[in-house]
């Protein structure tokens, strides 16, 4: 390490010293022909063994040959008399010659003892002479001055090398600061790679060291641990330490050693007196950016969009850091914790993972979410905060000798971890203000900015709970992609948390954005009936590696949606990917029973794609006038709707008898399983997008005739019925021609109806057959069904008419379609001969 030896110092204790000071000029000494010795460094360094002296000494040879080096012998002669021969550390072991017209550095190393002091020490030149008695000749010494320092002076920038590549260095600054009871120190120092190679700390070790000599080991800032400087470049770095309370901290300096691994000795090296030390200000006002200097980059720092709300005894508070490199190279943010600290002190942790280690492109801007829980005990205004770095150290050798450490001439055991403050932001306080549904506010996070509005909060029946309901609306404001996470949600109602039971919804082709596009978000959970609840808290989040990453939160009072009504003859429309349809009621009638009635409703789905789709599956409710629900049963076709095409959904439910069913209503949804919307064979779990169709129950009159029958989708017309006895026999056969025909154009599946086909006979007495069809009766023109009733009153028939009465049957409940009354013909036996001779 080469340099020029330093001019005493004649400063006080805070004073303000000149920007560089010259150095002190020593001649040097004429070691042969040709060949001289300069001095251009002096330091020493406490070791257990004995502290350690170290110079460098400039070996010139102007001569035209060259130089044995092995002919020089260098001493250092203490203020006392002795001469102690000095030793090449093991870097320059091996510089054997010097050449002709060149020249080259030495380092030499000498222990010395107890001594702490350089007054009144020289460094004598030996050199070989046969003649000279004890063959060695005293050359000359060079004399360390008066006063000397072995610290370049504040401000003065020094030039010297590390690791044999060319720097200039300077210490710029030494901050002292208090946290949690502990005092820190952290120093600044400037370094300029003047080699052509990069240049690296390894090997050398930072001290902080007092004016009466007691060192602390430092730490470099963990943003810079490793670093790097390239040819030309020019770096700030931080080095830190823990100091004691009461330490003096008048004229430190900063001191570098090098260790020699063969030597198992510390060899110091550059040393700086540093400034004055000054107390930084942490405090960063509400809103103000805090430029934070990282690896030789600037980040800009600013706390936005805080604010707080009360929850079981906490004030739940949440906030943004926006971060942006203003810099020209990527920056890596080293680890932080985060906490934030009352007016008195208490602090409470906030998980910082997702910023540490966060890596900024240059002038990239990102925000990182940040929440914590704070005791309503706890005064919530005048909050900060506090950005802390923690910089890992490892522990040093103790003290030199029997002394306790911080005395002088001892090195102190540096602390396992530092803590250094980068900033404490001040919280204002603000208080969430509840979402109004309408209303758009925009947001920005770590995933971009969108605006955001809450389009409905309903409250629904489901099965022995309620549904809760809220849908929002999500639009990209930036001017590129915005792309959603994959999101789960949690609704809180009151203090009731029902995150566990919580579905979102999303079409995941909606989730990447383009500028000005818009996603909808559905969020839903159960919750019982009779649970009634003020507030609705909505929190969107994604899950990293098992950590939330905080999406959205808002909040807003129970200001349920009422569900839409839907005027009688009404259309309720559907609408998302795939599923855009119209729906209206095609009929509502009640089957009257003995002890219930059943409700029954068909409407007729009109697909409003351009391509086969498949449906949402519809699930309902019944809502009678004064309030009352009743589960609706669906039956839905499972087959893919044609573009325009309709299909025919049933719902149906059973009523107590005393149960009105005029202006009853069906409360209409798309069916939900889960996260997704149900599919055919699925089992719903809810129903979302809730609208009340408005119902028109009809009594169904039964025709006077069987001529035109209508059981959907089949239209059934008798021609001729014609009934037949045989006399004196017990059976009447009965043979029906009719024209059947099948509505083609509704998709309607299977509607689980049955057609009951009643004979009335002369004696009044009636028997019940079901018709299947497809079996019993068929497709087409004058088909014929034959049937045989049996009854030994049969016997006994002249003549007659009988009645066929068709019935449609659902759950056991039926509805008259028609009847019509035919003749019976009587067939008369014919009595032969052989009959009359044996009567």
């Amino acid at each position: 390490m080469a340099g020029g030896i330093a001019a005493p110092s004649s400063e006080a204790a805070g004073t303000t010293p000149a920007a560089a000071t010259a150095t002190v000029k020593i001649n040097p000494i004429q070691l042969g022909q040709g060949v001289t010795a300069a001095l251009e460094d002096v330091n020493i360094w406490p070791q257990t063994g004995g502290n350690i002296l170290a110079y460098t000494l400039k070996i010139s040879n102007n001569s035209s040959s060259s130089a044995n080096l092995v002919h020089f012998f260098p001493r250092v002669v203490t203020p006392g008399g002795s001469a102690i021969p000095a030793n090449p550390v093991t870097a320059d072991a091996l510089k054997k010659k010097v050449g002709a017209k060149d020249s080259l550095r030495v380092t030499y190393y000498v222990n010395v003892g107890q001594t702490t002091s350089l007054q009144g020490m020289k460094i004598a030149m030996y050199v070989w002479d046969a003649k000279a008695k004890g063959y060695l000749k005293n050359a000359g010494a060079l004399a360390i001055p008066a006063g000397y320092s072995t610290a370049a002076e504040r401000g003065k920038i020094l030039s010297t090398t590390m690791n044999d590549i060319p720097v200039t260095a300077s210490a710029d600054s030494l901050q002292l600061y208090k946290f949690s009871g502990k005092v820190y120190a952290k120093v600044g120092l400037s370094i300029t790679n003047k080699g052509s190679k990069v240049l690296n700390e390894a090997g050398y070790t930072p001290y902080l060291q007092t004016a009466s000599g007691t060192s602390f080991e430092l730490t470099v800032n963990s943003a810079q641990a490793g670093y790097k400087i390239q040819p030309q470049e020019k770096k700030s770095i931080y080095y830190l330490a823990e100091i004691p309370a009461a330490l003096n901290t008048n004229n430190m300096k900063l001191q570098f050693t090098q260790k020699d691994e063969t030597l198992k000795l510390e060899l110091p090296k550059m040393s700086f007196k540093l400034p004055v030390a000054s107390t930084p200000n942490f405090v960063v006002n509400p809103g103000a950016v805090k430029k934070v200097g990282i690896n030789s980059n600037t980040v800009e720092m600013q706390l936005v969009n805080a604010s707080v709300y009360s929850e079981d005894a906490h004030g739940v508070w949440s906030f943004q850091l926006r971060l942006k490199n203003a810099g020209n190279k990527a920056v890596t943010l080293p680890n932080y914790e985060l906490a934030v600290k009352s007016t008195k002190g208490t602090a409470f942790p906030v998980n910082a993972k997702a910023l540490s280690g966060l890596t900024l492109k240059p002038l990239e801007t990102k925000v990182v979410p940040l929440t914590v829980q704070v005791p309503l005990e706890v005064e919530q205004a005048g909050l900060q905060l506090q950005m802390i770095e923690a910089v890992s150290a490892t522990e040093t050798a103790g003290p030199t000798t029997g002394e306790t450490a911080g005395t002088p001439g001892t090195v102190a055991v540096a602390a396992p971890k530092l803590i250094f403050p980068v900033a404490y932001f001040t919280i204002p306080y603000a208080l969430r203000a509840d979402v109004q549904r309408g209303e758009v506010y925009n947001r920005t996070n770590q995933f971009g900015s969108f605006s955001y509005n809450l389009t409905s909060l309903q409250r629904y029946p489901w099965k022995d709970d309620d549904i809760v309901m809220a849908k929002l609306n999500i639009t990209n404001t930036q001017s590129v992609t915005l792309t959603l996470p994959e999101l789960t949600g949690a609704i809180k109602l009151d203090s009731n948390d029902l995150a566990a039971t919580t579905n979102l919804l999303i079409d995941k082709e909606a989730a990447t954005l383009a500028p000005g596009k818009s996603a909808e978000i559905v969020v839903m959970s159960k919750v019982p009936y009779t649970e009634d609840f003020e507030d609705v808290r909505i929190n969107l989040f994604s899950t990293v590696n098992t950590e939330k990453v905080p999406f959205l939160d808002l909040s807003m009072s129970n200001s349920l949606n009422a569900i839409d009504n839907i005027d009688r003859g009404g259309t309720y429309k559907i609408s998302g990917k795939g599923k855009n349809a119209n729906v209206q009621e095609s009929r509502t009638t009640v089957y009257e029973g003995t002890n219930s009635k059943i409700v029954y409703t068909e409407l007729l789905i009109s697909s409003q794609e351009k391509r086969q789709s498949k449906m949402a599956r519809l699930q309902a409710y019944y809502r009678t006038k004064d309030g009352q629900f009743f589960d609706a049963k669906p039956n839905q076709p499972d087959n893919a709707a044609t573009p325009g095409g309709m299909q025919l959904v049933s719902f149906w439910a059973k009523l107590p008898k005393t149960v009105s069913a005029d202006d009853i209503s069906l409360v209409l949804g798309s069916g939900v399983t889960g996260n997704k919307l149900s599919e055919s064979g699925q089992e719903a779990t809810g129903f979302m997008n809730a609208s009340a169709l408005l119902l028109t129950p009809k009594t169904t009159a039964p025709a006077s005739n069987l001529t035109k029958i209508t059981f959907f989708p089949y239209n059934l017309s008798v021609i001729n019925s014609e009934g037949r006895l045989l006399e004196l026999n017990d059976t009447i056969n009965i043979v029906m021609t009719y024209d059947l025909t099948r509505d083609n154009s509704i998709d309607s599946g299977d509607l689980e109806h049955k057609l009951v086909l009643r004979m009335t006979d002369p004696f009044g007495v009636t028997q019940d057959k079901v018709l299947t069809i497809g079996t019993d009766l068929t497709e087409g023109k004058s088909n014929t069904f034959s049937m045989s009733f049996s009854k030994n009153l049969y016997m006994k028939l002249k003549s007659g008419t009988y009645k066929l009465t068709l019935f449609d049957e659902f759950q056991g409940e039926r509805q008259e379609l028609g009847g019509q009354v035919f003749n019976l013909f009587i067939d008369r036996q014919l009595i032969t001969q052989k009959d009359t001779n044996a009567k």
